[in-house]
């Protein structure tokens, strides 16, 4: 069974999501609202998030070979459009605290573009009394962006879903990667954008935009996960800088 799974180009594609999905999810099954209580029962993410990091990690690797990340061309591109991506993200945050600085009162209609307080979410410093868990946790976090989450999403969004729209019968490998049609930019980067919480609409429509501009102009799914791993690194120093846990 395990031989006929690792030889399906398909599961080699969504499983790394989806296991991704469910694993994140099992944190809420463990949380338990007491202050009282010690940081990892209380946030129990800061130790199941480096866990899905591992297995994912492992799940990617067991895949490998049917990963294809040349030719490695347009990581210029991938770079800029990264940074350019996360500061179209984060600035709908800037512009909320700008007006609320002004004396602005924030109206209900606000988060639809973007403009929410971004202060709940994984917060490290929940650990800051320990400075070894303190820089695990950290490190665990940025691994998670960098390393597994780049190749995870972009091997299911541009990947697989972007090329499977394109056939009748399945065989999404026939079609060459980056191969441009509306119908999947439509379909794929609104999904990107629907499966994020209402506050990042604007920005997960705008980030997935760019990263199918990247994969249609570089037909190199390396430069979507260099993409994607540049705006993470950049979306993480910015969360750690500001403190707006929310955004990762």
């Amino acid at each position: 069974m395990f031989a006929r799974l690792r030889a399906s180009s398909t599961a080699a594609y969504m499983l790394p999501l989806l296991l991704f999905q469910v694993l994140g999810a099992v944190a809420g099954l463990f949380r338990v609202k007491n202050p009282e209580l010690p940081w990892y029962v209380r946030a129990p993410e800061h130790w199941v998030y480096p866990m899905q990091t591992v297995v994912c990690a492992m799940v990617l690797l067991w895949f490998r070979k049917h990963y294809t990340l040349r030719p490695w061309r347009g990581l210029g591109l991938a770079f800029v459009l990264g940074v350019v991506g996360i500061a179209v993200w984060v600035a709908p945050a800037v512009l909320r605290e700008f007006l609320v600085q002004q004396g602005h009162e924030p109206a209900s209609w606000w988060k639809w573009l973007g403009l929410a307080e971004r202060r709940d979410g994984f917060d490290p410093m929940i650990a800051k009394d320990s400075a070894l868990w303190f820089g695990l946790d950290v490190g665990m976090r940025f691994a998670r962006m960098m390393l597994v989450v780049p190749f995870v999403e972009e091997l299911f969004w541009r990947g697989f879903l972007m090329r499977f729209l394109l056939v009748d019968d399945g065989d999404f490998e026939r079609v060459p990667f980056g191969t441009h049609r509306w119908k999947a930019f439509w379909i794929v980067t609104l999904a990107v954008m629907v499966i994020h919480n209402t506050e990042d609409y604007v920005g997960a429509f705008v980030w997935g935009a760019l990263m199918y501009f990247v994969a249609v102009r570089t037909k190199s799914l390396g430069a979507c996960v260099v993409m994607h791993a540049v705006g993470n690194l950049a979306l993480g120093v910015y969360v750690m800088k500001t403190q707006q846990w929310g955004f990762w």
